[in-house]
């Protein structure tokens, strides 16, 4: 039985390390293949990826595992995650991939998996991926073996798509609009539909070179944008991440809105237009509390899930809501997308700008967050510093100490070994001071 390879969001790891390497993503394009080819009929995979010079390795890897069990490959090239998963169902493929890390610096890759339907995988059909994978798949005959092309019009087709989200008869004329794109997936595609919806773009993140993407630049670096922002006059920025399937906004002065602010400000505004199903919005243990008492008071519902866009997709898609996402950007909003979208997220954020009127920064800041504050604690593999005695204790101690004036959570990463450690409260001493005590204890069982 090999090691479980999935995480939060596919697998992922070092580039060229296990399990990035070319001869397990051939073994897992492989059993994917022979688990999503059911009959003799023709049978099609998508594959994308961002930026990463690594991309190669694993992009010819993966095709070779797919047409080595008879699936025909299309291969998208550099585009968004969310464009994956849209022409998965565009092109009626049987399965679709992104390779990226996302956010991760440039020596890390990834691999998601999306099923027909344009959604990311289940738990279950990873499982399934999982022991085809322990068992090794059944190879194609001869003369079944797949093909692999080129689909040249990938970019054109999501492009076209993400215009029409955007409302009817609507224009960004007049709007001058940093744009930064991480030197990820999106490089070519954000920018053309931001010009040729009507703006001023002032695009900056778009010179990939294999090794740049999200290197103090983009979604989880938004200093960049701030200051073109303020050096150019411009009206709003927008920061993508890597793979696109995030967003933060920066307003006309600088200051940032994380994934929190953007989805308050969306959720507010469907549910005074009657278009958030169920009065609810779908986040993580991770968005802060000021967004739900924000909401409650604006007579929505929020319910959490656990950390990773798909399981906010998960809730969205049992509960028949519509509109979901995290803190750090991801922004699902099902009527358009199967996934966290960045580039439509922002386009919502744009639209409200254009019918009201308003500023960025009149929009940027719906609620008044509650402090919070995360810090990450790295550990040595095989290391478990969360059973830990001292640990349980100073965790126990903190939920007690906090009460119901605020929140503690402690979890580990899903895509690198860190503990995230995280507390909120309305007091920002007693906050620091059970912060502090938790992350000591972590350090010292790490």
């Amino acid at each position: 039985m090999a090691d479980n390879l999935f995480g939060t969001d596919g697998v992922r790891g070092q580039a060229n390390r296990w399990p990035m390497t070319a001869e397990m993503a051939l073994k897992l394009g492989a059993a994917a293949g022979r688990y999503f080819r059911r009959d003799q009929h023709e049978h099609r995979v998508v594959i994308g990826k961002d930026t990463r010079l690594s991309g190669y390795m694993i992009e010819y890897a993966l095709t070779a595992g797919f047409t080595s069990t008879g699936m025909n490959v299309f291969l998208l090239g550099p585009v968004p995650t969310p464009a994956v998963g849209y022409l998965t169902h565009g092109l009626r493929a049987d399965v679709g991939v992104m390779i990226s890390a996302s956010h991760n610096p440039a020596q890390d890759n990834g691999i998601k998996f999306f099923g027909p339907d344009g959604y990311k995988l289940s738990d279950e059909a990873e499982a399934g991926i999982q022991a085809i994978l322990d068992e090794g798949p059944r190879l194609a005959m001869p003369e079944n073996i797949g093909r692999a092309r080129r689909f040249e019009d990938a970019r054109g087709r999501y492009v076209e798509y993400a215009k029409t989200t955007f409302p009817n008869r609507k224009r960004l004329d007049g709007l001058r609009i940093v744009l930064d794109c991480a030197n990820g997936a999106a490089y070519r595609t954000a920018p053309a539909v931001l010009w040729e919806l009507g703006a001023e773009v002032i695009p900056i993140g778009v010179e990939p070179n294999g090794y740049n993407i999200n290197l103090e630049c983009g979604s989880t670096h938004p200093e960049a944008a701030a200051q073109k922002v303020l050096e150019s006059r411009a009206d709003i920025g927008i920061c993508l991440d890597g793979d696109a399937d995030r967003v933060v906004i920066v307003d006309e002065n600088g200051q940032v809105a994380d994934g929190d602010q953007i989805m308050g400000l969306i959720a507010t505004r469907w549910a005074q237009d009657g278009r958030l199903a169920g009065d609810t919005l779908v986040a993580t243990v991770m968005s802060n509390l000021g967004l739900e008492r924000h909401l409650n008071a604006k007579g929505i519902d929020l319910k959490r899930t656990s950390v990773g866009d798909r399981y906010v997709v998960e809730e969205m898609r049992s509960g028949g809501f519509n509109l979901g996402g995290e803190q750090s950007g991801h922004i699902v909003m099902s009527d358009h997308s199967t996934t966290g979208d960045g580039l439509i997220g922002a386009l919502q954020f744009l639209a409200c700008m254009v019918e009201t009127d308003k500023k960025a920064s009149e929009l940027a800041r719906v609620f008044e967050p509650v402090p919070q504050k995360l810090i990450n604690v790295r550990y040595e593999a095989g290391q478990d510093p969360l059973a830990a005695d001292a640990v349980q204790r100073a965790i126990a101690d903190g939920e007690k100490a906090l009460g119901s004036e605020g929140r503690l959570l402690i979890r580990k990463s899903g895509t690198e070994p860190l503990i995230r450690v995280m507390a909120e409260a309305l007091d920002p001493v007693l906050m620091d001071k059970v912060l502090d005590k938790v992350v000591s204890e972590v350090k010292t069982a790490s």
